[in-house]
């Protein structure tokens, strides 16, 4: 599936559509700043896909700081059988400098 945009995905939080949002970056780095999404580690999203399973036919949204572990979480996940894996374009970095840029 197409990858998101931070504008993309920012409408979809206002409009409180229903998607997984997940979180690939560290604990530590989460906990800094988030964006409120599920935090689950790159390196433990295989001991955690059991409790993803139930969303393999929901758009899944992955973000890390930069874009590229969750391109990599995006690329697992799909070939464990989630079809709509989208990966937010320059992660976390991007979405904040959207937020600053506007003011």
């Amino acid at each position: 599936m197409e990858d998101i945009t931070v504008s993309e995905l920012r409408e979809k939080l206002q409009r409180g559509e229903d998607f997984v949002f997940i979180d690939v970056r560290e604990e530590w780095e989460y906990e800094e700043d988030n964006l409120g999404a599920k935090n689950i580690p790159l390196g433990q999203l295989p001991h955690d896909l059991e409790e993803l399973e139930e969303f393999k036919e929901k758009e899944v949204v992955v973000q890390c700081r930069s874009g590229a572990r969750s391109g990599n979480a995006k690329k697992f996940l799909e070939t464990r059988g989630f079809n709509k894996v989208r990966n937010l374009l320059g992660g976390i970095m991007a979405y904040r400098e959207m937020e600053e840029e506007e003011g």
